[in-house]
């Protein structure tokens, strides 16, 4: 049950794409159990820190990404969890669920740093149902390359008729 009291289903990054016609990456998730996936246009600087935490790249200087983990890790809080949690006009919601001294503390996010942050420490990401349900596209569980079709889709989609997705 998600902090809102909906159902929340565990999600996975399937990955980061570029959707040319509106110049704009997509980071998409892929429920772990069930086969529909949520794509959500995020800016290009938070494209390249989910890339690179999902390849597990290493710089000799923290990121961004590093610096958060580093100061929740610090304060002695852990991270439990993140969770898209709405969207409303056309912006999608997060939040950070992190534990300290026993207490949960709920920290508002956008997805794009809450996806990076979760694949940086290895904690699990999860939507609620009601925001899987009105925005995800359902994918053929045996055909993973429907990717590929949702990309076309999105290059032949006039992106006025996604409407306004800010970053």
């Amino acid at each position: 049950m998600g902090l809102k009291g909906g159902e929340v289903i565990e999600v996975k990054v399937a990955g980061v794409r570029f959707d040319e016609k509106s110049r704009s990456p997509v980071v998409f998730l892929k429920e772990v159990n069930g086969n529909r996936i949520l794509p959500i246009f995020i800016g290009p600087a938070e494209a390249t820190a989910i890339m690179y935490a999902l390849e597990n790249v290493k710089f000799a200087r923290p990121l961004t990404l590093d610096l958060m983990k580093r100061l929740v890790e610090g304060l002695g809080g852990k991270i439990q969890r993140v969770v898209i949690t709405a969207i409303r006009d056309n912006t999608f919601f997060a939040e950070i669920i992190l534990e300290k001294d026993g207490d949960k503390i709920v920290i508002d996010a956008r997805p794009s740093d809450s996806v990076g942050l979760a694949l940086k420490i290895n904690c699990p990401i999860y939507c609620e149902e009601e925001v899987m349900e009105t925005c995800g596209i359902v994918i053929p569980e045996t055909n993973e390359d429907r990717i590929k079709e949702i990309e076309d889709w999105l290059r032949e989609t006039d992106p006025e008729d996604l409407g306004n997705f800010p970053l």
